[in-house]
């Protein structure tokens, strides 16, 4: 039974040391013991905290980081632009491809604290948009990377149908994303068989956005009894077009049309009037925020304080995976707030003062509630996923408790996780992922393959 003796630990109660982790066989926490001593238990000697979950990810984009940062000839670039890179670069991709980078992206995540990734997954088929023989062939190849890395994964398939608010013709670069019901039903039917009764993969479904799937498609979908996860008000022209079309802001429309609750994950949500705020808080339903992403786009920034103060619950992912770390979402989270409103320490309360300590408890909570698994706690019945931070590092040197984490948040560039545990299994030491140079390996071979 794999067991682990962590020097600090952060616990639902608080930071305690000397923590007793005990688990199963499967990768559960069966007993958490503060304040003893187990000589022959892992020893971790820095400040544990829970393995945080990305609650958003596009796999595939991970091979585009950094490589659709150019002008355009005509200048004016924006989302829009990018999207049409995206499209002449998703069209290069085979399984092949796939499996191998979205394995080098979830080391990658591991590495920087991240131990489950809920994959909203659209690169459904060839690049003629013919469907592979096996029409879950995609998603069984980001599940058996995640499983080659060690990661968590909630497999989200993408039901994706239309170019435009509601039911205009798809872009020629969306062909192998496209599919009806039908087509959809067999891809997550071959996504269950594929995640079997492994407590390391669940399932749930992600309806794109608005623009890609009609009323009748989200309410065939909408009584689904899991996570569901759908793009919405990301960018002032989508918008524009919901209110044209429906006469509602996306989020209005969706909070009105559809039985919107803690099942559900809007991604994004940037732009929101504040009925849109208070109403989207009230449903119980997460904001999915990536921010690195979100200013890498020029998407806009989210209404983080009205929002908390609603009682709002937000989780964060990485999406186009420009960024990688928790820390930096977090980090860029809460500044571009300040750089908006003039101010400091934007994401605290009395309660809490530190800004690290609050967000992360908010990305715990958020990210298990997206993944629909028993994540984000050190605590009986909750996965056995636990981050180690090295509080010898010199981001963190003398720094303890929440100091500590916002020290981790807010200081420098460097990466202090030393160790990860993943279901049980250490997946990181020394700060390295125990399989970093094969999977680099292949993900080098797929990467002069489509950049050739």
């Amino acid at each position: 039974m794999p067991s682990f003796l962590a020097a600090r630990a952060l616990l639902p109660t608080g930071w305690a040391e000397d923590v007793l982790v005990e688990s199963d066989a499967a990768g559960d926490i069966v007993a958490v013991t503060p304040g003893t001593a187990a000589p022959a238990a892992r020893r971790l000697a820095g400040h544990v905290i829970p393995g945080v979950p990305n609650l958003h990810s596009h796999a595939f984009q991970r091979a585009m980081a950094g490589g659709a940062e150019r002008r355009s000839p005509a200048g004016q670039d924006s989302f829009w632009t990018w999207r049409e890179t995206m499209y002449r670069f998703v069209a290069l991709f085979s399984p092949e491809d796939a499996e191998a980078v979205a394995a080098q992206l979830y080391a990658e995540l591991l590495e920087h604290g991240f131990t489950a990734v809920a994959e909203f997954h659209y690169l459904h088929h060839q690049p003629d948009g013919t469907p592979y023989t096996d029409p879950a062939e995609m998603a069984k190849r980001h599940i058996a990377a995640a499983r080659r890395a060690g990661i968590g994964m909630t497999m989200l398939p993408a039901l994706y149908r239309h170019g435009g608010i509601f039911g205009k013709p798809p872009h020629e670069g969306q062909r192998r994303f496209l599919n009806d019901l039908d087509g959809f039903s067999r891809i997550v039917q071959g996504v269950r068989a594929a995640a079997g009764e492994d407590p390391q993969v669940a399932v749930g479904l992600a309806p794109h956005s608005l623009r890609a799937v009609t009323p009748d498609m989200l309410r065939a979908l909408s009584g689904f009894d899991g996570p569901i996860h759908i793009h919405a008000a990301e960018q002032p022209k989508e918008v524009a077009e919901c209110l044209a079309a429906t006469g509602a802001r996306p989020v209005r429309w969706l909070l009105d049309h559809m039985p919107v609750d803690a099942r559900w994950v809007l991604i994004h949500a940037t732009h929101l009037d504040d009925g849109e705020v208070a109403d989207l808080a009230r449903s119980g339903a997460l904001a999915g925020l990536c921010p690195t992403t979100e200013a890498s786009l020029g998407d806009g920034i989210f209404r983080l304080p009205e929002f908390l103060g609603a009682g709002g619950r937000f989780g964060i992912g990485t999406d186009s995976h420009v960024g990688t770390a928790p820390a930096f979402e977090l980090r860029q989270l809460e500044t571009s707030q300040r750089l908006r409103d003039h101010a400091r320490a934007v994401a605290t309360a009395e309660q809490n003062p530190h800004p690290g300590r609050t967000l992360l408890d908010a990305a715990l909570a958020g990210g298990a509630q997206a993944s629909g698994r028993r994540l984000g706690a050190i605590a009986p019945g909750m996965r056995a996923d636990l981050v180690e931070l090295d509080d010898t590092h010199p981001l963190l040197l003398g720094r303890a408790g929440d100091a500590l984490l916002d020290a981790w948040v807010f200081s420098g560039q460097g990466n202090p996780v030393r160790s990860v545990v993943c279901g049980g299994k250490a997946v990181v030491e020394a700060g390295r992922h125990v399989h970093a140079m094969a999977i680099r390996d292949a993900f080098g071979v797929a990467m002069r393959r489509l950049l050739q």
